[in-house]
């Protein structure tokens, strides 16, 4: 497998990823922390496990790890409001938001690094930007929540994965990408589990309709979510960040594409589906943002 394939692999596992985490959070689960909870037990278990098997080798540079500390912190902040966005927006139009980061990774290297851009990469920063609020403006049945995250919020996420990505594929000039693996999971379990675990919480899941096949269904993700992150840190310690960034980046589209095969086969699974108007508008912006991204990184 090259890194590219590996890249398409990883988003085509993460966009299942994403439709069933949103069924959780939005369907299954009776508050957000009583899903962070588990899930956060199940990736701290990952990482106490991985890190037996796969410990850092002596001779690294502490300042790595500390990179690789803060790139696992970083990312934890954008898969927070990620998770949190799901919960109350249809998943097709939280991820191609939140996946506009090589957007970010460019202008940073822009306004920081002193890089120039050319005509068409402004122009593809344009586009992306013009589809992102295109797809923020789809409206369904049942926005009608006043806590649901506005654009400002996924651009946010959008920005953290970036800055994540970046740092990450510096620490992978050291470490393998299974270090980076279980120091992420140890860093969003502990946050997970340290902000969720209470009695309001533990009666809140105790008390679950179908809480046993709710469970199972988690299970069934999260064994899903490691294999996507690993294979995606393979593809990064093996090909250019930005081109690995731009292909992982094509999630939206298979996420649109899994969800409107959920939308005929098994009805209610997502938050809410809309009609032929809402689906022709994320189809439209979704190809906006993945092909300004492309662009983006191809001319670079």
């Amino acid at each position: 497998m090259t890194w590219a394939q590996a890249a398409l692999f990883s988003a085509a596992i993460m966009a299942i990823v994403s439709i069933i985490d949103s069924h959780l959070t939005s369907k299954r689960f009776p508050s957000f922390r009583a899903y962070l909870l588990p899930l956060g037990a199940v990736h701290l278990t990952y990482s106490l496990v991985a890190s037996r098997v796969f410990p850092v080798p002596a001779g690294i540079d502490s300042s790595i790890i500390g990179i690789a500390i803060l790139s696992s912190c970083i990312r934890t902040g954008a898969i927070f409001i990620f998770l949190h966005s799901l919960r109350y927006r249809e998943v097709s139009t939280v991820v191609p938001v939140v996946y506009t980061s090589p957007v970010f990774v460019g202008l940073m290297a822009f306004f920081l690094l002193g890089e120039k851009l050319s005509l068409l990469q402004w122009s593809a920063i344009v586009v992306v930007v013009s589809g992102a609020v295109l797809i923020s403006a789809v409206k369904g049945p049942s926005r009608t929540d006043i806590r649901q995250p506005g654009l400002a919020l996924l651009l946010l996420a959008s920005l953290l994965f970036a800055v994540s990505d970046v740092t990450a594929k510096q620490a992978l000039g050291q470490l393998g990408y299974w270090h980076l693996f279980w120091m992420g999971a140890g860093v969003m379990g502990l946050a997970f589990v340290v902000g969720s675990l209470n009695r309001k919480v533990l009666v809140q899941i105790r008390d679950m309709e179908r809480r046993a096949h709710s469970l199972r269904l988690m299970a069934l993700n999260e064994v899903l979510s490691p294999i996507g992150i690993v294979v995606s840190f393979w593809a990064l310690a093996h090909g250019p960040v930005s081109l690995v960034s731009t292909l992982v980046s094509s999630r939206p589209l298979f996420v649109l594409f899994f969800a409107l095969v959920l939308s005929r086969g098994a009805p209610g699974f997502l938050v809410w589906e809309g009609g032929r108007r809402q689906l022709v508008l994320k189809l439209v912006a979704t190809t906006m943002i993945v092909a300004g991204v492309v662009a983006i990184e191809v001319s670079s």
